[in-house]
């Protein structure tokens, strides 16, 4: 009851052929693969930006293994 059968996958096939057209398919498969594509990239570029990232640390701090942060102060 909860697994679809290749019955109900031929007609969601066919409703998304109804809908969009068989032209348009293509055109939209290929904009979501593009839209993942930035999203895992946007993903990727927010893990690197968090705090605890070994790039953002001074390098006296990654030398000695601790974990406190300096704050810059302005001038």
């Amino acid at each position: 009851m909860g697994a679809m059968s290749p019955t109900h996958w031929l007609i969601v096939i066919a409703v998304f052929v109804l809908l969009f057209g068989a032209k348009k398919l293509p055109e939209l498969a290929r904009s979501l693969g593009q839209s993942t594509r930035v999203l895992k990239g946007e993903m990727r570029g927010l893990h690197e930006d968090e705090p605890g990232h070994a790039d953002d640390r001074p390098a006296a701090v990654r030398d000695s293994g601790t974990t406190a942060r300096t704050v810059p102060t302005e001038v």
